[in-house]
């Protein structure tokens, strides 16, 4: 298996994080966004969005962190990663979801915009992901887990970027849930972390 990835990347981590999780093994090939690697003729032919990661398994070539996540969910792990169950199911995709919107487009891009300089506005970022961060802490009052009680690709989604939330100019000392929470996954066997973390 070999990952199309870059180490500061939140979305590479969630694939780096799910394959330490179930134990996979994977070779990596570093992508160099600031020399634009990712807009190379060559690139394009594995993802013609121009984006990371990419996931290469035998014949089979996977881009988007969402898609990604399913697949190795699907292929190499237990059923509690992605359910079959329809409301199960359900309840997990709901929180690709919010991954997919207020994490990214909030928690991400006001990380993006500190760091990289994204020309994003940063405080209209940081609003949308405080109303993310507020929804999970919520969820998380009562519950150890996002969906159906089990640690899921729901979590392995939404953590990178909530882990972040500092480098997004964003404190997470009063969301006490989202914290223990937090902790519970760093504290999963196979657990791996980033710079930032």
């Amino acid at each position: 298996m070999k990952l199309y990835d870059m180490l500061l990347s939140g979305n590479c981590y969630k694939i780096r994080l799910f394959c330490g999780l179930l134990g996979l093994e994977y070779e990596t090939v570093p992508i160099d966004l600031a020399k634009q690697e990712n807009r190379s003729p060559e690139f394009l032919q594995l993802n013609p969005r121009g984006q990371i990661p990419v996931l290469q398994d035998g014949e089979i070539r996977l881009w988007d962190s969402t898609a990604i996540l399913v697949y190795l969910a699907r292929q190499y792990g237990a059923p509690h990663w992605l359910p079959l169950e329809p409301s199960a199911l359900a309840e997990v995709m709901q929180w690709l979801a919010l991954a997919q919107n207020e994490l990214l487009y909030g928690l991400a891009r006001a990380r993006a915009a500190n760091l990289f300089g994204r020309p994003w506005d940063i405080g209209q970022c940081q609003e949308l992901g405080k109303r993310g961060l507020a929804v999970l802490e919520q969820r998380l009052e009562n519950r150890e887990w996002l969906a159906n009680g089990r640690i899921s690709i729901a979590d392995v989604a939404c953590y990178p970027y909530v882990a972040l939330a500092s480098q997004a100019g964003i404190a997470l000392d009063e969301y006490r849930h989202i914290g223990a929470w937090l902790q519970r996954i760093g504290r999963q066997p196979g657990y791996v972390g980033m710079p930032g973390l």
